[in-house]
C-alpha cells in the first residue's frame, strides 16, 4: 500500500491480513480453531458457502460462534491513524453481533406469556439478518424450544363455532414460532430432530394445514414439512396417518400460493412410494385434483410435478380407477407430452402404460382412441426422446394393436408393425 504522489510504501503486518481474503481485517474474529479471520470472509465461508472446516487448520468447526479480537481491531485501528498521511483510512469500530447469550435470553423469555411476543419477534428479526444468525439460533436448541411452542399451542386450540370454517386464531406466539422454525432453514440433523420420538410433530403440522386461519402458516407448515421429509427415515414415511394425505390435497385444492403448492406436490412425489401411501394418497382424492391441475395451471414446473405424482398414484389401483373416472384424465395426461418437459413427457407414458397394461378393458382402449393418446403414442416413435419411454410406448401399442389398427384414423403401416 503507499501514496503514488511521493512513492512512499507502507508495508501491512502480516498479522493484519486475513488468510482468506488476505486483506486488512476490518472485523477480526477468532474461530474455534484459534485462527483469526475478517468476520465477512469467515462468515461467507461458513454460512453462505456452507463449509464445515477451518481454512487454515483443516479442523472440523464444532462451534460456531466467532469471538470478537477486541485487542488485535485496536492494534489495526491504531496503525491506520499513524498511517493516515499515507491515504490509510482508519477502520470505524464494528457493531457487536448478537451472541448466544442473548439468544438464550430471547428464548427463555418467550416461555413467559407476557413477554412471547415481543421475544419471538425479536428473535425473528435476529434470524432473519443473516445465515450465522440462523446457524447461531439453532445451534442452542431454538429448534425444540419453538416445536415446544407450536405442539403446546395446537393440543391446546379451541375450535370456535366464530371461527370460518372451524378455522382457529392465532395463540399466543404459535405463528410467530412456525414462521421462526421455517426461516431458520434447519440443518438435516436439526430437521431429523423435529420428529422427536412419536410423531407428535408431524401431526401437528397436518392440523396446521388443516385449521390454521392464517395462509401464510399453512404455508409454512406444508413448506416445513416438505424439508423433513426430504431427510426422514423409511419408517417415519411408511407410518403416516391418511389425514395427513387429505390436508395435502386440501392445500392443492385451496391454491394458497404457489410455495405452498409445489412444497405439497413436493411431498407427496417424496412419501408417494413408500408403504401403502400411493392409496392413501388416491383414498385422499388426490388424483382429480392433480387432474384439474394439469386442466389449469399455465406455469411448467407445477404441471411437471403434478404428472410425477399421478404416475405414482396410477401404480395402484385405486390411482387408475379415479383417473379414468375424470372426464378429462386420459386426454389431458396424452396433452401433456411434448407441452411440459422431458421429465413430463415421461412420466405421462408411463400413466398410459399403466392403465393401458391393467385397466385396459374395451371401454378404456376406445377411450384412449378417441381422446388421442393413440396419435399421441405414435408421435412418441418419430421424434427424439428418451429410450425407455420409446419402448414402453411400443409395449403399449403392442397391447391393443388388434383393437386400434381398425380405426381409420390411425396409418395402418404405423401400426401394423406392432402384432397382436
Amino acid at each position: 500500500m503507499g501514496d503514488l504522489e511521493n512513492d512512499h510504501i507502507v508495508e501491512v503486518p502480516t498479522f493484519f491480513l486475513c488468510p482468506i481474503s488476505l486483506e486488512i481485517m476490518k472485523d477480526p474474529v477468532t474461530l474455534s480453531t484459534g485462527i483469526t479471520y475478517d468476520r465477512d470472509s469467515i462468515e461467507k465461508w461458513l454460512f453462505s458457502q456452507k463449509n464445515d472446516v477451518c481454512p487454515v487448520t483443516k479442523q472440523v468447526v464444532v462451534d460456531i460462534e466467532l469471538t470478537p479480537n477486541h485487542t488485535l481491531r485496536r492494534f489495526i485501528q491504531s496503525w491506520c491513524t499513524l498511517n493516515a498521511s499515507s491515504g490509510i483510512e482508519r477502520f470505524p469500530t464494528p457493531r457487536m453481533p448478537i451472541s448466544k447469550t442473548q439468544i438464550l435470553k430471547l428464548l427463555k423469555d418467550s416461555k413467559s406469556p407476557q413477554l412471547q411476543i415481543n421475544s419471538l419477534k425479536r428473535l425473528k428479526t435476529i434470524v432473519m439478518e443473516s445465515e450465522k444468525n440462523k446457524r447461531l439460533v439453532e445451534s442452542v436448541g431454538a429448534a425444540d424450544h419453538l416445536a415446544s411452542i407450536i405442539l403446546r399451542n395446537v393440543n391446546n386450540i379451541n375450535v370456535t363455532s366464530s371461527s370460518p370454517a372451524g378455522e382457529v386464531s392465532g395463540v399466543d406466539g404459535f405463528d410467530e414460532a412456525l414462521s421462526i422454525l421455517y426461516h431458520l432453514k434447519l440443518s438435516p440433523t436439526g430437521l431429523k430432530s423435529l420428529f422427536g420420538k412419536t410423531g407428535d410433530f408431524v401431526e401437528a403440522l397436518t392440523s396446521v394445514m388443516q385449521h390454521a386461519a392464517s395462509l401464510e402458516s399453512r404455508t409454512y407448515a406444508v413448506m416445513l414439512l416438505k424439508s423433513m421429509f426430504d431427510v426422514a427415515e423409511p419408517m417415519q414415511v411408511t407410518s403416516l396417518s391418511p389425514r395427513f394425505f387429505e390436508e395435502l390435497v386440501r392445500i392443492l385444492v385451496d391454491q394458497i400460493s404457489q410455495k405452498a403448492t409445489k412444497a405439497a406436490l413436493k411431498l407427496l412425489i417424496n412419501v408417494c412410494p413408500w408403504g401403502r401411501n400411493r392409496i392413501k394418497g388416491a383414498e385422499a382424492g388426490a388424483v382429480p385434483v392433480l387432474i384439474d391441475t394439469l386442466l389449469d395451471c399455465t406455469e411448467k414446473r407445477i404441471p411437471e410435478m403434478a404428472i410425477v405424482v399421478l404416475d405414482q398414484l396410477c401404480q395402484c389401483a385405486e390411482g387408475r380407477a379415479d383417473l379414468l373416472k375424470h372426464g378429462g384424465g386420459l386426454a389431458v395426461v396424452s396433452k401433456k407430452i411434448f407441452r411440459v418437459s422431458p421429465v413430463a413427457s415421461e412420466r405421462a407414458v408411463r400413466i398410459l402404460y399403466s392403465v393401458a397394461m391393467f385397466s385396459g378393458n374395451s371401454h378404456v382402449v376406445q377411450e384412449m382412441l378417441q381422446v388421442g393418446a393413440v396419435q399421441k403414442l405414435l408421435l412418441v416413435l418419430q421424434v427424439e426422446c428418451g429410450s425407455k419411454m420409446k419402448e414402453k410406448t411400443r409395449e403399449i401399442l403392442k397391447m391393443h394393436s388388434r383393437v386400434w389398427k381398425k380405426s381409420p384414423c390411425i396409418p395402418m403401416n404405423l401400426i401394423s408393425s406392432y402384432p397382436s
